[in-house]
């Protein structure tokens, strides 16, 4: 489950195939210019080596403890992030050189918020000479926090302030490590006056590293978390609450597991880290190519199948990637020239890769780090949340697949050429030892056995079996590519991008900590989901009182109005915010207002997801589609447009299965089951043929509302408006075709 592509491992790899040919270095400025996660700089020299030997000794650490077992949950956090905010400020750039206007009064939004927590801290401490020089070093740090450079100053080298912020950011966790007996044991509730001063740095360092890998939207949350916290007694109604000092509230994040320590990081520190180490040693030993062979040997023959091999190899991909970026540039340098060149625009081939390409994260069996979140909070095992995933995943691609198909049908395309699908016999004998670590691991998730146990033996089988070429060629079989070997070179190379790419979503999870610890504090989440069926019932009243037929109900449209507002502010707080992180916070605020509604706690969860990963391709802030329409040379916005509306079965499958749980497996009955399935595949069918506007001929405008309105009644589980979409479908579609027309 990589976080990014990894470029360096195939440098002199191009596209074949397109208009033109996308280089590793354009591929790698690509996911750099829009994935923030992955915009390391290009380190020289011994700070070079010293990162490289951090990184790898993290990646080590983790290795070890999946495979031997892990320790204590609370110093096993810390170490982990010990070494993680260490880095993010020795491996990440500021955002510009240069600093604009708007970065400057962010920045000292930001640091008079943090000299007003350091005034109350201060009234709150007894005086001493300890106080005094702290407080000397918090304003000098606060003061470094302010974006002025030298001018000229090259943001790829690492700044005198880099090293300040990478001690401090690395000095609070592990001063936690090695104190952990006196502060967790001894002083047991009654943490001493160090631990004050050292959870006030670790607020700085927490908002400072995820303004600088995630830009500024998860710490302006992290601060408005702060600040609701210490405003209670001032704010308006239900949102109201006591208020805490500073101190009850660092004492509250930063001791202990309630906050910083919380269930966020702790699943990044025993689940993500391990799959995205996987991911990357799995990329490196030929498994990215691999999926685009089988791809284009499943899907290339069929109509319009240089994009269903989009499709398909952006699944596959997805599997092991949690970017949906990262995904959507790695394999659409591939597959979006090659569409281009077939006769689709470069506005739908864009579309059609960031789409696919965002699915990964909901595709079992390895789904994104988002999936091991779940597991945690839904206390709910990872091999169920497998079987839980595989219908609605299916349905996203199904209307992917059918929007392909009908937009090649309608341009008149044909599949790809027979000498550009390779065989499957050849692919089989090369790559064969590829699948051994793979299925191993998903052998040991089905099996129950612990996520990280499963991530250490497809670790240590992708190494191993990367060496499967040298000994088939020594026996004689020079069919094999020898030059995926994990040789100890690339193997350290391995280890420290996997180190890399696990950085930004350990930074963003801290902060995350910020909404868990002030949700737990205040009831923030009660509050939220109070407001939300207040605003829900108070809509469906209205409704009702202007409602001439009294078909309509107020528990349904209650329901309806709660999960608009849900997913609508799902799509907000994912624009720009990674997926895993925009799960956690709506999982914790958001989610239990549907619960009020009597909605499957599951289901819940599910749907909050969905919508959370649809933000990526949800203008305006749809960085996977941008990403792609750069590869495409389309225009940003159309593209994400285009990518929004293919993915309407990732859109309307979160409402299937709130209506019909037994789609999740969730109060199962065999007739909502199957009803809830036939009826969702023909609206999905009838949407698809809408939105492209063609289905065996032309379609007018009247057919295309027509087919829209009935594919929304199709999700519906009344009987009533599902026959009466199945009529108005079956009228459309199956009316017979003019002479000219192209039959499908």
């Amino acid at each position: 489950m990589t976080q990014g592509p990894n470029p360096n491992d195939n440098r002199g790899h191009t596209a074949a195939d397109g208009d033109h040919e996308f280089t590793a270095d354009e591929v790698e400025a690509l996911v750099r210019e829009y994935d923030s996660e992955s915009n390391f700089r290009n380190l020289v020299g011994p700070t070079a080596k010293l990162v490289t030997i951090l990184s790898v000794v993290l990646s080590l650490f983790h290795v070890y403890t999946a495979g031997f077992g892990l320790l204590n949950e609370v110093m096993h956090r810390t170490i982990h992030l010990a070494f993680v905010m260490g880095l993010i400020f020795l491996v990440f750039p500021r955002k510009r050189a240069v600093p604009t206007r708007g970065m400057w009064i962010e920045s000292l939004i930001f640091a008079g918020f943090y000299l007003y927590l350091l005034y109350g801290l201060a009234t709150a401490l007894p005086a001493s000479g300890i106080k005094t020089v702290f407080i000397a070093l918090m304003v000098g740090l606060i003061f470094l926090t302010l974006p002025f450079n030298r001018k000229g100053a090259d943001p790829e080298k690492i700044a005198l302030r880099d090293w300040i912020f990478a001690a401090a950011g690395a000095g609070f966790s592990a001063y936690l490590s090695v104190f952990f007996e006196h502060i967790f044991i001894v002083n047991v509730g009654n943490p001493p006056e160090p631990v004050y001063m050292l959870g006030f740095m670790a607020i700085i360092m927490t908002l400072e590293a995820t303004r600088r890998t995630m830009g500024a939207t998860l710490a302006w949350i992290g601060v408005g978390c702060l600040i609701y916290a210490l405003a209670g007694p001032y704010l308006p109604g239900i949102m109201a609450h006591r208020g805490y000092s500073i101190t009850r509230i660092i004492n509250h994040l930063f001791v202990g597991t309630e906050g910083i320590y919380g269930v966020a990081v702790g699943v990044v520190a025993t689940y993500v880290f391990h799959f995205v180490l996987f991911g990357i040693l799995a990329q490196m030993s030929g498994l990215g190519q691999l999926f685009i062979d089988l791809a284009t040997i499943i899907a290339g023959r069929a109509s319009g199948g240089s994009a269903k091999v989009s499709v398909v190899s952006s699944g596959f991909f997805g599997m092991i990637s949690g970017s949906p970026i990262a995904n959507t540039v790695t394999t659409g340098a591939f597959t979006i020239p090659l569409m281009k060149k077939s006769g689709f625009s470069g506005r739908f081939a864009g579309a059609v890769e960031a789409s696919a390409s965002c699915g990964g994260q909901i595709t079992p069996p390895i789904m994104g780090a988002s999936a091991f979140v779940m597991t945690e909070m839904l206390g709910v095992p990872y091999n169920e949340l497998i079987l839980i995933a595989i219908v609605p995943a299916a349905f996203h691609y199904i209307a992917i697949l059918l929007m392909v198909h009908l937009e090649a049908k309608k341009l008149g395309l044909t599949g790809m050429s027979k000498d550009k699908i390779p065989q499957f016999g050849a692919v089989l004998a090369k790559s064969w030892h590829l699948f051994v670590p793979l299925g191993v691991m998903v052998a040991m998730l089905l099996m129950q056995y612990t996520p990280f146990l499963a991530a250490f033996w497809g670790i240590i089988l992708t190494i191993v079996c990367s060496y499967v070429p040298l000994v088939m060629r020594a026996l004689g079989n020079t069919s094999m590519d020898t030059s995926t070997v994990l040789t100890p070179p690339r193997l350290v190379r391995g280890f420290e991008d996997g180190a890399k790419f696990a950085l930004a979503i350990g930074a963003a999870c801290a902060c995350v900590g910020f909404l868990l610890g002030m949700t737990t504090l205040t009831g923030l989440g009660f509050k939220f989901s109070a407001a939300v069926v207040e605003l829900a019932h108070d809509l469906a009243g209205f409704v009702i009182g202007i409602d001439f037929t009294g078909l309509l109900s107020e528990n349904g449209l209650a329901l309806f109005f709660g999960l608009i507002f849900v997913a609508i502010a799902c799509i907000i707080m994912g624009a720009g915010i990674p997926t895993t992180p925009t799960y956690i916070i709506l999982a914790s605020i958001a989610a239990p207002a549907l619960t009020e509604f009597g909605v499957p706690l599951i289901a819940t969860h599910f749907f909050v997801f969905y919508f959370g990963v649809l933000a990526d391709v949800t203008p305006p802030v749809a960085l996977a589609a941008y990403a792609a329409a750069g590869l495409a040379r389309s225009e940003p916005m159309s593209t994400g447009t285009t990518a929004f509306r293919l993915s309407m079965g990732k859109a309307l499958v979160p409402f299937m299965f709130i209506y019909a749980p037994s789609l999740l497996f969730v109060n199962f009955t065999w007739v909502e089951f199957i009803t809830a399935l036939l009826s969702g595949l023909v609206g999905v069918l009838a949407l698809s043929a809408a939105y492209i506007g063609w289905f065996r001929r032309d379609l007018a405008l009247w057919e295309k509302i027509s087919l829209t309105v009935a594919g929304l009644l199709l999700i519906s589980t009344h009987y009533a408006a599902i026959l009466v979409g199945l009529l108005v479908v079956a009228a459309i579609l199956l009316r017979p075709v003019p002479p000219r027309a192209s039959a499908a």
